[in-house]
């Protein structure tokens, strides 16, 4: 029996190390704020995706998707991305980075890559990722975002607070999606911009000065909505 009791604290602290969940590298994250960046502009670049003017002009918040589907019987699509919001003074945060993922049933075969962005036009939607899990369908109902010949021939309707535009690439057979859950990435945060500062004071404060590396993307969601 005493002998079994060093064993037992060994197999407790690596129990332990392996449930902490390691800080991801700050070049990784990088990376995924400079691939969200690259899919809006790929968006904004392709006539049949591109996000109306009135669309980003009435966003109060955006949210960038690049994610990652593959499995069989059960799926988890995985993936990263961002938000931003726009302050009161018609500028931008700086992004916090998210974590996104869908459950999925039934038979699926193959992978697909789903690029999505969300214009939230209201104040209210973009709060509720501060209880950290938000999910699409559940918190909030998306539906599919207007394009330019839909806007053009309704100016004065107002749209939906949660506006979806997807693109995927890829074989997916016999999917059928449930709710999409986005959460915070407060490690991510703490990584890219060296801070204890969450999410709600990134979005809402001026607290933290943008680094070089997120500049970029917060200069062309300034041009794209003004």
């Amino acid at each position: 029996m005493k002998k079994m009791f060093p064993l037992c604290l060994v197999l407790i602290f690596c129990a332990a190390a392996a449930s902490a969940r390691a800080l991801p590298a700050r070049a990784d994250v990088v990376v995924h704020v400079e691939s969200c960046e690259a899919v809006l502009q790929e968006f904004e670049s392709d006539p049949a995706l591109a996000i109306p003017r009135q669309v980003l002009q009435s966003a109060h918040a955006l949210v960038i998707l690049n994610q990652f589907k593959a499995g069989l019987l059960f799926g988890i699509k995985g993936g990263y991305g961002v938000i931003l919001v726009k302050r009161p003074n018609g500028t931008w945060s700086v992004p916090a980075l998210l974590n996104a993922s869908e459950l999925s049933a039934g038979l699926q075969l193959g992978a697909k890559s789903v690029e999505t962005i969300y214009v939230i036009t209201d104040d209210e939607t973009p709060r509720l990722l501060f209880k950290e899990r938000f999910t699409v369908g559940v918190d909030a109902k998306a539906v599919a975002g207007p394009h330019a010949a839909e806007v053009e021939s309704d100016l004065h309707s107002k749209f939906a607070p949660l506006l979806a535009y997807t693109k995927a690439v890829g074989l997916y057979a016999g999917a059928n999606l449930t709710a999409a859950v986005i959460e915070r990435d407060d490690d991510a945060d703490a990584v890219l911009y060296s801070t204890v500062h969450t999410m709600p004071e990134l979005l809402y404060s001026d607290w933290v000065t943008p680094p070089v590396e997120v500049q970029p993307l917060m200069a062309y969601v300034q041009r794209l909505t003004r």
